[in-house]
């Protein structure tokens, strides 16, 4: 169904970058050759995804040109869905373990502040029955065969505390979605039978493992693959450790940018001059929308900091100009 109305702008960016840098195929480096942008709805509100694309440009490599997308991307949202996992897992879990209606569920995520219609949440659901009844085919298993190996990413999704589990496993290379179980808890036990049924029915090796740090997957993959490389996402703690630094300093660069309101006027007085004074007002002018439009790339390069280092440099340089008396 066709939107009637323009969709909310996203509240959060996210970036994603590939944890692998080197081609599966063929083992040389692989840039990043371009990048996808997708915004998701979930429980959290809406979220603008950057998906920085990797790309193996060996022409002799059976991967050549192919993309190489970030594994985290499949943790948030199936392949062109607009409806995060965490929000079908909450439609199955309003289902089939409080047994509601389509209607309330359609009640309960407006309440959740996701907004959706409820045509939509009959969708939702048939995403969710497909999902836990996914099991690796023929036609699947060919495909693999033909990529030689898998890089496994398994995710668990829990909408609610007390809630099942919805445990998503899948191929990093492919993107195909290899297994999909709810589960009560997030036993190692429960976590390593997964891992062993994936492993027994794709009939490739498995070249690697990409997870977060909880305790439970790590001791599972530790006992389902114990010879394969397991690479934990570093996004997770960088993330946790930096959304008190992250909110300080987007608060900060707002408040900067209130400070600085105002140059569009100054720029109008000196259209149509060609002076020197006129030139320099122009590549202030410039150099202040340049410091406000680059957002950096948080955490590791501060925003709201490099936005005040940069108007410290301009004050400077016109504090220079009148000293000089220009």
């Amino acid at each position: 169904m066709a939107h009637r109305e323009a969709r909310p702008r996203a509240e959060r960016e996210r970036v994603l970058r590939p944890v692998r840098r080197c081609c599966p195929g063929c083992g040389r480096r692989m840039g990043i050759r371009y990048e996808n942008r997708r915004t998701v709805a979930t429980l959290d509100g809406l979220v603008r995804l950057r998906l920085k694309v990797r790309r193996c440009g060996d022409a002799g490599c059976a991967r050549y040109r192919r993309p190489y997308r970030p594994e985290g991307e499949g943790a948030i949202a199936l392949p062109q869905h607009e409806f995060g996992l965490d929000v079908i897992a909450l439609v199955g879990a309003l289902r089939y373990r409080e047994h509601r209606s389509v209607p309330e569920i359609h009640r309960a995520l407006l309440g959740r502040n996701v907004t959706v219609c409820e045509r939509t949440v009959t969708n939702l659901l048939d995403r969710y029955d497909e999902l836990v009844a996914t099991v690796v085919d023929e036609p699947q298993r060919a495909a693999l065969a033909t990529q030689r190996r898998v890089v496994l990413a398994i995710d668990g999704l829990q909408p609610d505390v007390g809630h099942e589990v919805l445990w998503v496993i899948r191929d990093c290379l492919s993107g195909q979605v290899l297994l999909a179980r709810s589960l009560l808890s997030a036993a190692t036990a429960d976590l390593t039978g997964l891992l062993r049924e994936v492993t027994a029915a794709i009939g490739v090796p498995v070249a690697g493992v990409v997870s977060d740090g909880q305790h439970s997957v790590r001791c599972a993959v530790e006992d389902a693959l114990p010879d394969v490389p397991h690479q934990l996402c570093h996004f997770h703690y960088l993330r946790e450790a930096a959304l008190p630094i992250f909110e300080a300093d987007r608060h900060a660069k707002k408040e900067l940018k209130k400070q600085v309101r105002g140059i569009r006027p100054i720029e109008r007085a000196v259209e149509g001059r060609d002076d020197p004074e006129a030139e320099a007002v122009r590549g202030y002018g410039a150099a202040v929308r340049s410091a406000l439009t680059d957002d950096g790339r948080p955490p590791l390069a501060a925003s709201g900091l490099r936005l005040h280092a940069r108007l410290e440099a301009i004050a400077g340089s016109l504090g220079r100009v009148e000293e000089r008396g220009d």
